[in-house]
C-alpha cells in the first residue's frame, strides 16, 4: 500500500502550533477535489464541509451536522536568544523528550523562507563523567545554522522564528511508514478522507465537516474556536494513541492497540456514550476490526475543549495506533489509517433526523 500522496504531503509541510500555515494549505487544497465548500478562519484553521442529503425543512427535522476534526500542527523549538557566535538558543513548542533532539536536523521557518540547521550539543569527549550520565534538558542544546557571527545568524533568523526537525518520510516493511508529524498530520488526513469518501458515495443525511484545526500541542486552541464557529451537533476527533506491540509498553494502564487491529474507539467521562455505540456499531456492521480504550477525566486531545463548547457538543475519539510519539521517526501501519477513515465515514452515513445524543 503506497503512502498517499495527500498524506505525504501534510507530513512534509512544515507547522509547528501557531505557525500551520504550510499544512493548512495542503489541507484546503486538498479537500477542494471532492468539495467546493472550504475555508480558512483568523486563527487558521481550515473546514471542509460536505452538504447533507436531507431535507432541513422536512418536518421530521434535519439530520446532525458532524464535525470530523484532526489537528495539523506539530511540535516544533522557537528561537528565544542568538548568542554573539551566531548559535541559536530555544524552547520547545509542545512537549518534547530533550535527548531525542540531539545531532537532529532543523528546517527553521523565516521570513526569507525555509533555513537548514542542526541541533548541536557538546561532543561526548567534551563531557565530564557525571554529565555523560545525565539526561541533556533543552537549555544545554543550540541550533547551529553554519553563521561565523552573531551578527550573520541575525541577518538569517529572528527572534521567535520556529523550526521542526527536518527529514522525509521513509517507508518500512509490512506496510508501514515513518515520519515526525504523523501526531497529528494522521488525524488531519483521516478527517480529510472519511469526508471524501462521503461526497464520493453522494453524502451522508446531514453536513459532514472536515476540519483540520490549529494549536492542539498548546491550547486546544483551533478545536475551542471551530467549534464555537461550526457549532456542530456531534464531533468525533481523530487523534493518535500509543502503538502497544513495540518493547516496554505497558498494556495494564492503556490496553491492547497493536499495528493492523484498526482504529481505536474510545471510551471516557467527557466522551458521549452514544456516539461512541454507534461507531462500535459501525464498525461490526462495516466489519472493521478495532480495540477500544478507556480514558478518565480528560482525553488530552481536542475532544476536552469541544465538548465543552457551547451548551455542549456530543463528542466521540477515534484514534490510530503509533509507534515514538513526539519523535522524528513517528510510525504507522497504512491500512489502520483507511480502516480508520472508513469507519468514521459509515458512522456519517448511519446519523439521521432521529438519531439523539442525550445521555
Amino acid at each position: 500500500m503506497p503512502l498517499p500522496d495527500v498524506l505525504r504531503q501534510l507530513l512534509t509541510a512544515a507547522g509547528p502550533s501557531g505557525y500551520e500555515t504550510a499544512p493548512a494549505s495542503v489541507f484546503a487544497e486538498a479537500a477542494r477535489a471532492f468539495t467546493d465548500d472550504v475555508s480558512v478562519d483568523v486563527m487558521g484553521s481550515v473546514t471542509a464541509r460536505v452538504a447533507g442529503t436531507s431535507d432541513p425543512a422536512d418536518p421530521g427535522g434535519r439530520a446532525p451536522v458532524l464535525a470530523i476534526v484532526g489537528h495539523i500542527d506539530e511540535i516544533g523549538l522557537i528561537v528565544t536568544h542568538i548568542d554573539d557566535n551566531g548559535f541559536l538558543r530555544f524552547m520547545g513548542v509542545g512537549g518534547w523528550d530533550a535527548q531525542i533532539l540531539v545531532g537532529q536536523r532543523a528546517q527553521l521557518i523565516t521570513r526569507n523562507g525555509p533555513l537548514p540547521g542542526v541541533v548541536g550539543r557538546k561532543a561526548i569527549h567534551l563531557l565530564r563523567e557525571e554529565d555523560r550520565k545525565k539526561v541533556p534538558e533543552l537549555r544545554d542544546l543550540h541550533i547551529d545554522i553554519g553563521a561565523k557571527s552573531g551578527d550573520e545568524a541575525r541577518e538569517l533568523v529572528r527572534i521567535g522564528d520556529v523550526a521542526v526537525i527536518a527529514g522525509e518520510p521513509m517507508e518500512v516493511a509490512n506496510d508501514r511508514v515513518v515520519s515526525r508529524a504523523m501526531d497529528n498530520r494522521l488525524g488531519a488526513f483521516i478527517a480529510l478522507e472519511a469526508a471524501r469518501l462521503v461526497a464520493q458515495d453522494g453524502g451522508a443525511p446531514g453536513d459532514v465537516a472536515a476540519c483540520g484545526v490549529v494549536q492542539e500541542e498548546i491550547t486546544f486552541g483551533g478545536a475551542r474556536t471551530t467549534a464555537f464557529s461550526l457549532a456542530p451537533d456531534v464531533a468525533i476527533v481523530v487523534d493518535v494513541t500509543h502503538e502497544t506491540g513495540s518493547p516496554g509498553v505497558d498494556v495494564n494502564e492503556i490496553g491492547t492497540h497493536e499495528f493492523g487491529s484498526g482504529p481505536i474507539v474510545e471510551r471516557g467521562s467527557v466522551l458521549n456514550p452514544i456516539v461512541f455505540e454507534l461507531l462500535h456499531d459501525a464498525a461490526e456492521r462495516e466489519e472493521i476490526p478495532f480495540t477500544v480504550q478507556a480514558s478518565a477525566r480528560s482525553t488530552g486531545t481536542d475532544a476536552d475543549a469541544i465538548h465543552l463548547s457551547r451548551a455542549g457538543i456530543a463528542t466521540g475519539g477515534v484514534s490510530i495506533a503509533l509507534r515514538y510519539m513526539h519523535s522524528p521517526v513517528e510510525m504507522v501501519q497504512l491500512d489502520d489509517i483507511d480502516a480508520c477513515a472508513r469507519l468514521i465515514a459509515a458512522f456519517a452515513r448511519s446519523l439521521s433526523a432521529q438519531t439523539s445524543f442525550a445521555r
